[in-house]
């Protein structure tokens, strides 16, 4: 597990020991680095099951301004300070031994960022509460992007399924969502890609409809 590039590129990071946390294999990485692009720079960034910090050390050696990485596992935050120590990062740290669903009970209101990472436990529904915690405190800021990893239980049909967008939208909706529908129309699905077993879901929030907008003329009858 290294850092592909940026300030601290090639950096070898320590894992948490023990099979609790599952680190992000490099190319799953490479891919999510790879659809946020130019998003990066300058960014504040939220790292909510944070393992061993990577996907927030590498925001931050692309040019992020600063981390917030929640873990509730003491022995994940201290391999998380390690990991920022070695790359030189953890000046613009800031690491927090909590629950995902404390800490975000406490930036309710109060803090914003413009990338969120949530790769939590698979199997453990916490990605629903977390997300639906994450619009009603409003903690997603304008212009962001929450970028989630779960696990596909179809990896042989993936082929299939990026060819049939109503089973695509099904599966998201399921491995995602948690197949809640409410939940599902609070956020505007930017891309999500199947890596084997692993999907990565970029999220933004969904545009609010305007109550005075004119509604979209319906399509004119062909009287021919």
């Amino acid at each position: 597990m290294r850092v592909i590039t940026g300030s601290a590129r090639g950096t070898n990071l320590a894992s948490v020991p023990g099979e609790g946390t599952r680190p992000t294999a490099d190319r799953v990485k490479e891919a999510v680095f790879s659809m946020l692009q130019f998003e990066i720079e300058g960014r504040d960034v939220l790292d909510l099951f944070a393992g061993s910090g990577q996907l927030a050390i590498e925001a931050l050696s692309r040019g992020a301004e600063r981390a917030t990485l929640v873990d509730m596992s003491r022995e994940a935050t201290d391999v998380i300070a390690a990991n920022a120590k070695k790359t030189h990062l953890l000046g613009r740290c800031r690491i927090l031994n909590t629950s995902f669903s404390s800490f975000l009970r406490g930036a309710a209101g109060r803090e914003t960022f413009d990338i969120i990472f949530l790769d939590p436990p698979y199997d453990s529904n916490m990605l629903p509460k977390a997300l639906r915690a994450i619009d009603e405190g409003g903690i997603l800021a304008l212009g962001g992007t929450v970028v989630c990893e779960t696990d596909c239980d179809v990896p042989v049909r993936a082929a299939k399924l990026r060819h049939d967008e109503a089973k695509e939208a099904e599966r998201i909706l399921a491995d995602v969502f948690g197949g809640d529908e409410s939940l599902r129309a609070r956020y505007a699905v930017l891309k999500s890609s199947l890596y084997g077993r692993t999907r990565i879901t970029l999220l933004a929030a969904a545009p609010e409809s305007d109550p005075n907008e004119e509604e979209p003329a319906g399509p004119e009858e062909d009287n021919a």
